[in-house]
């Protein structure tokens, strides 16, 4: 009997144990996602909400002030910051209430002259695993232990590349794919790099023609025509380089931003890259690969299509996106299905048949994806939100992990549960 009793309490704690670590099984360990194109894994979600919201589980108001939008995996939040000009940090937080369990300084905040004037931190943390992946608005890129902070190496984009960081400073956020890491420097030398993630020894070193400064946006991984490549949106335009060897393969330039405002990520899918830039227009280049070459052809460009800072989302064969109005686009064309005006300029995020919006007037809305018709299936604003230097806006893109939803603007963050009832 007692030894029924005992077996009977260490299945009890197992269980537990097990039930506890599968509450924490979904994750946002990227930028814009676990395949970074704009799309969270999450299910039993909330279809519509209250005229209030969703309910606020817990709101942290001294984060540090930032751009950044953070990440979400093993039940904490990871996040960049900084503190006035000298210390920008990555920082771990409890996902159950948003306390600060470890915090390490990255470096400074980069090109504190910028004009106009908004130094901040930038970059969204990847998490892989047991360990983070930072890189700080000066170049500072670090490898830290996910669970402690511990840093495992560095590197600094401006001091071992020769990069060549935009007027806005560094703010794209690392790539892992597999045991590579890849990001952009910038520059003559260096254009893009990939590195052992391990060590953070060079694996090869990618000279785009041209050269040119980095662009703001995040590097994405496409295997058309069979021939796997990293695609970045650099100051200068769009470039894919082979992911094998950091050979060039193609550059489209003209949807390159201007004043080198190359900002959203690109969406790749169907043969397809999109890419948009404000006061330029959005177009679509169709790759073609043949025996190793890639070539990018031009497939449609319109300066309507969706160019503001916070992406597109491709949902089935539309893409969704704002510019000053939030626009349905069909992928393939380049025609615009619908225009509304909804909550402005926003960043989107999708989630179960559902699209979250962050306005850049910092509401946050749930939009049905429809080529038919921009249909609202709730709106809110989250309650005493920081307040804001002139032109800034509130930038940072919406999050999804475990059943809750992240806002962040500068130095606050809000944590909603979004959990549909059982």
């Amino acid at each position: 009997m007692r030894d029924r009793t005992r077996w009977a309490v260490l299945v009890s704690v197992l269980v537990c144990l097990v039930l506890t670590a599968s509450a924490w099984t979904q994750g946002f360990p990227q930028w814009r996602g676990p395949n970074r194109d704009g799309h969270s894994d999450e299910k039993g979600l909330l279809k519509e909400w209250p005229k209030e919201g969703p309910m606020l589980l817990w709101q942290v108001n001294d984060l540090g002030s930032a751009y950044a939008t953070p990440s979400v995996a093993g039940g904490r939040i990871y996040l960049m910051s900084n503190r006035g000009l000298a210390d920008e940090f990555v920082s771990a937080l409890d996902a159950s209430n948003g306390k600060v369990v470890w915090s390490v300084r990255i470096g400074k905040v980069g090109n504190p002259n910028q004009n106009p004037n908004f130094p901040a931190a930038r970059s969204t943390p990847t998490v892989d695993g047991a360990l983070v992946y930072v890189l700080g608005s000066d170049g500072d890129l670090a490898c830290l232990e996910s669970a402690t902070g511990k840093v495992r190496w560095t590197k600094s984009l401006r001091g071992d590349f020769a990069g060549l960081a935009p007027t806005w400073a560094y703010a794209e956020s690392p790539l892992v794919d597999g045991d590579v890491l890849v990001c952009v420097p910038g520059g003559a030398d260096a254009t893009i790099v990939a590195l052992d993630k391990r060590n953070g020894n060079i694996i090869w070193k990618s000279t785009v023609p041209g050269g040119g400064m980095a662009g703001y946006a995040s590097v994405i991984i496409d295997n058309a025509g069979g021939v796997r490549q990293y695609i970045a949106y650099l100051a200068g335009g769009l470039v894919g380089v082979e992911a094998k060897t950091g050979r060039f393969l193609w550059k489209y330039e003209k949807t390159k931003g201007s004043m080198g405002m190359s900002i959203q990520t690109p969406v790749a899918g169907e043969g397809l890259v999109y890419s948009g830039a404000g006061r330029v227009g959005g177009g679509a280049v169709r790759l073609k690969a043949d025996q190793g070459t890639v070539t990018a052809e031009e497939a449609y460009f319109d300066p309507r299509l969706p160019t503001a800072i916070g992406g597109t989302v491709l949902v089935g064969a539309y893409l969704y996106g704002t510019s000053q109005t939030m626009m349905c686009v069909d992928y393939k064309t380049g025609q615009i299905k619908w225009n509304e005006r909804g909550v402005g300029p926003a960043s989107l995020l999708h989630a179960e048949g559902l699209l979250y919006m962050h306005g850049e007037n910092g509401e946050v809305a749930l939009v049905e994806p429809s080529p038919e018709a921009y249909r609202e299936r709730g709106r809110f604003t989250p309650p005493t939100p920081p307040s804001h230097k002139a032109m800034e806006q509130s930038w940072a893109y919406p999050v999804i992990a475990d059943g809750r939803l992240y806002i962040r603007d500068a130095s606050t963050l809000w944590c909603y549960d979004i959990r549909a009832p059982k």
